[in-house]
């Protein structure tokens, strides 16, 4: 991973829907919505439903919809683990293992 960048998981209870690096990251908590830059502080919160959306290092822009579950931030690196997530379209899922 390079310095100043994300790197982010997004998986559901039942399967891997997409990890790679990232510039940010946004999605719906319990709590309200969350931007997430590199160097943020370390966190736990309750994912709402809603869109996640991953600005990519390479410049594309990666929208996951997810439901429930948590979101975690710690040394730049964001999980997101959702109880059912897909990828808009489901075209990206191979992602960045």
């Amino acid at each position: 991973m390079a310095e100043h960048e994300l790197e982010v998981e997004i998986v559901a209870e039942d399967r891997f829907v997409w990890s790679g690096p990232a510039q940010s990251v946004s999605a719906r908590t319990a709590e309200g919505e969350i931007g997430i830059l590199p160097g943020h502080t370390p966190m736990l919160a309750v994912l709402g439903d809603g869109d996640v959306v991953v600005q990519q290092t390479n410049g594309q822009t990666l929208t996951a919809h997810a439901e429930g579950g948590f979101f975690s931030v710690d040394n730049d690196r964001v999980v997101i683990v959702a109880g059912a997530a897909s990828l808009d379209g489901d075209s990206a899922e191979q992602g960045a293992a």
